[in-house]
């Protein structure tokens, strides 16, 4: 019987077998988050500009770094459709405020591509499938696509499949939307590798079997990535 524990001082997942040692597992397949992994987020910079430019003072109630709420949660999670979301959005703001300032104050979160992670993705690239699992809507999806084609780069030939939570119609961390990515991958629960920068995803996904590298600040993802690899 195998047992898997998490270790939150260095963010990663050991692999125990009771009688024989460590027990090893080839990784076949790599899933990464999109924001805080993929692509850097200013949260400061959205919430300033949907302040100063929209006059919606009370964004904070909605937008978070890991986990959005209300409207924009709706949005994520399928519910609405972005016409719907700048809807709102301009109900919270000044008089005379228009789509295209809503939308670039939204899109004004995503502050470009990690470095390291892109040089990462280039190297997996043809040894591993790799795929992006998201909590995330049509609007920083396009955005994503775009940034990611700057550099050469297209989402549909780089990933396997992209699994996003507007399309799935749930949210991480729910049990159901890591059990889809399972199906969807087709590979053992261990045999795969996700990379989450909230810690209660990666909980979640380590609950069903699945290996996790939980990412923070200052953490070298490819080194990271390499000692699970390595196991």
């Amino acid at each position: 019987m195998c047992k898997k524990s998490v270790f939150p001082g260095n963010g990663k997942i050991r692999i125990f077998a009771d009688h024989k040692g460590m027990e090893e597992i080839m990784i076949k397949a790599i899933v990464f988050d999109m924001g805080g992994v993929i692509v850097r987020l200013n949260m400061n910079r959205c919430i300033g500009n949907f302040k100063e430019l929209a006059g919606f003072e009370d964004i904070e109630e909605y937008l978070d770094k890991f986990h959005q709420k209300g409207f924009i949660s709706d949005l994520e999670e399928g519910k609405t459709q972005p016409e719907d979301f700048y809807r709102e959005c301009l109900k919270h703001s000044r008089p005379g405020t228009t789509v295209e300032t809503a939308h670039y104050c939204f899109c004004s979160l995503l502050d470009g591509l990690e470095a390291d992670s892109l040089e990462l993705i280039r190297s997996l690239r043809g040894r591993y499938d790799l795929y992006v699992l998201s909590n995330n809507n049509p609007i920083s999806r396009g955005y994503f696509r775009e940034m990611m084609k700057k550099e050469g780069l297209e989402t549909e030939e780089v990933f396997t499949k992209e699994f996003y939570s507007y399309e799935l119609k749930m949210l991480k961390p729910s049990r159901e939307i890591y059990e889809r990515v399972i199906e969807g991958v087709g590979r053992k629960p261990e045999e795969i590798l996700f990379i989450d920068d909230a810690r209660d995803n990666i909980e979640a996904a380590s609950a069903l079997g699945i290996t996790t590298l939980w990412l923070r600040p200052g953490m070298d993802i490819a080194a990271e990535v390499e000692k699970v690899l390595e196991r």
